[in-house]
C-alpha cells in the first residue's frame, strides 16, 4: 500500500511517520519538498500534480492553516489551505480511487451550551479558522471520494510547543499565573490521533462503508484552568521548581483574555460514533497527558 502524508512535520504529521509506517510505503512531504512533489497546500496546481504522479492508495492530509487568531487577518490564505485544497485532494482522490484521511476541529461548533457534540449537531463556526475548516469538510464530502474526517481538539504533543510547556515556564517565570476556566474540552495527543488514524486506515481498508466524518479526542473533559494545575502538580512532586505553585494558578474567565478570534466555550466532542465503528476504547486525558509530561520533563 502507498501512502501520501501531507504536514509531515507538524505535531499529528510527525507522529503519523511513525504509525503510518507499519502499514506500507510512506511518502511524507511538507511544504518543501523537491523532486517536483510539493505538500504546500497554497500551491493547488502542484498539489493535484503531485497526487495524480503518485496514485497513492491513502492519502492523508495532516496539514493545514492552524493560527486561528492570524486566520482573522489572512482569510484569502485560509480559505485556500483550508477548504480549496480539500476539495483539489477530495477531487484527485475520487479520480484514482484513493482514500482521503483528512482532520477538522471542534470551531465548527459556535461552543454553546454544555452537551457533547455529535457528528450530526447543527455547525455554526464563529471565525475564519472554523469557516475554512467547515467548508473543507463540505467540499471533501460533496467529492464522492472515499474518505475519513477526524474531528479533534486541544491537540499536543512532546514534540514543539504545546500548552503545558507554556504553563510550566510561566510558572517558573511569574510571580502570578492566571488562566481560563470557562472554555471546557478534552486534550488529545498527536500521539493518539496518529494511532487511531493507522488502526482506522486498516479497517477502511477491508471495509469502505466506515467512510465518513467522525469525532476523535481523548475521553474525559476538563477546563485550561484545571489542565495548567495538573500540569504544575506533577512539575513539582517531579521536582521543579515553581514561582506560582498549583493552588495559586488563578481562574479567570475568556472575556478577560480578548483575542482576534472568538475561541468556543463548549469543546466536548461525542466519540461514541468512533468507538463503534472501529471497536475502540478512547483513554482518559490524562494518560496522554502523563506520558507527555513525563517525557518532557525526562522524569
Amino acid at each position: 500500500m502507498k501512502l501520501l502524508l501531507l504536514g509531515k512535520n507538524g505535531q499529528v504529521g510527525w507522529e503519523l511517520q511513525r504509525a503510518l509506517a507499519p502499514l506500507g510505503e510512506v511518502i511524507a512531504l511538507d511544504r518543501h519538498s523537491g523532486d517536483g512533489l510539493t505538500g504546500d497546500l497554497s500551491n493547488l496546481d502542484g498539489l493535484s500534480d503531485t497526487i495524480h504522479k503518485l496514485k497513492p492508495d491513502v492519502i492523508i492530509n495532516a496539514a493545514a492553516h492552524t493560527a486561528v487568531d492570524k486566520a482573522e487577518s489572512e482569510p484569502e490564505l485560509a480559505h485556500i489551505i483550508n477548504a480549496q485544497a480539500s476539495e483539489v485532494m477530495a477531487t484527485a482522490a475520487a479520480t484514482i480511487g484513493a482514500w482521503l484521511v483528512h482532520y477538522s476541529t471542534d470551531y465548527v461548533f459556535d461552543g454553546s451550551g454544555e452537551q457533547r457534540r455529535l457528528e450530526t449537531d447543527a455547525t455554526a463556526p464563529l471565525g475564519v479558522y472554523g469557516a475554512t475548516k467547515l467548508e473543507g469538510e463540505q467540499l471533501i464530502q460533496k467529492s464522492g471520494c472515499k474518505h475519513l474526517i477526524f474531528r479533534t481538539s486541544w491537540v499536543y504533543a512532546a514534540r514543539g510547543n504545546n500548552f503545558a510547556k507554556t504553563m510550566l515556564r510561566l510558572a517558573q517565570e511569574r510571580d502570578s499565573l492566571n488562566v481560563i476556566n470557562d472554555q471546557i474540552g478534552a486534550p488529545t495527543g498527536a500521539e493518539l490521533i496518529a494511532d487511531v488514524t493507522a488502526h482506522a486506515i486498516r479497517v477502511a481498508m477491508q471495509c469502505e462503508d466506515v467512510s465518513g466524518l467522525y469525532h476523535l479526542v481523548a475521553q474525559g473533559e476538563t477546563s485550561w484552568f484545571d489542565y495548567a494545575r495538573m500540569v504544575l502538580a506533577f512539575a513539582e512532586e517531579a521536582g521543579i521548581e515553581l514561582k506560582v505553585k498549583p493552588d495559586a494558578v488563578g481562574a479567570i474567565p475568556t472575556s478577560a483574555y480578548p483575542t482576534p478570534a472568538k475561541r468556543p466555550n463548549n469543546s466536548r466532542l461525542s466519540i461514541e460514533k468512533l468507538e463503534q465503528t472501529f471497536n475502540l476504547t478512547m483513554p482518559a486525558w490524562q494518560l496522554g497527558v502523563t506520558r507527555m509530561l513525563t517525557e518532557t520533563l525526562g522524569k
